[in-house]
């Protein structure tokens, strides 16, 4: 698909994850597929572990990034966070775009297996468009202090354009 397609939100937070050829990476609600994409054009001996609660979502991941998948770059999987077993052993990046689960519910389950996961020197990268200003101090509250008691060390960007608030952990 023609990156003008991609939104620029999404275009935005995978240029700052910076992935690097060799990544391995997990995406948590890869959705339609769209930075699934930008992230496998990126990576040459790394792999991208794809997951969403929604089969649509897998659904469409896979034909978006056919050939990805093919080459054994791309791998989805219709599961929650919560009963993932990752495929790999260590992680490079975590990576997520307007997943509530940080910042709605106790999610120390959910962290600590990202803690166990990804390697020293890695991260996880917790993106939100957020529409209301209204909620974004509390969206930032919540997830970096989910991150934070997870034994990460928070960051937060706030990019005004495109819109995005990112959540930074790293290990």
């Amino acid at each position: 698909m023609p990156v003008n397609t991609i939104p620029s939100r999404i275009r935005w937070a995978v240029d700052f994850l910076d992935v690097q050829p060799s990544d391995h990476v997990l995406e948590i609600g890869c959705g339609p597929g769209a930075a699934a994409e930008l992230i496998c054009d990126r990576l040459e001996t790394g792999k991208l572990f794809a997951i969403d609660r929604s089969e649509s979502g897998v659904d469409r991941t896979k034909r978006r990034n056919a050939a990805h998948v093919e080459s054994g770059r791309l791998t989805v999987r219709q599961i929650d966070l919560a009963t993932l077993r990752v495929p790999v052993k260590r992680l490079h990046k975590v990576f997520s775009f307007n997943v509530n689960l940080f910042w709605v519910r106790d999610c120390a389950d959910e962290v600590a297996l990202l803690h166990e996961r990804v390697l020293p020197g890695g991260g996880v990268y917790l993106f939100y468009e957020v529409p209301r200003p209204e909620e974004v101090p509390r969206v930032v509250e919540q997830a970096s202090a989910a991150l934070s008691d997870g034994g990460f060390r928070v960051s937060v960007v706030d990019n005004k354009r495109p819109a995005v608030i990112g959540i930074i952990g790293r290990r």
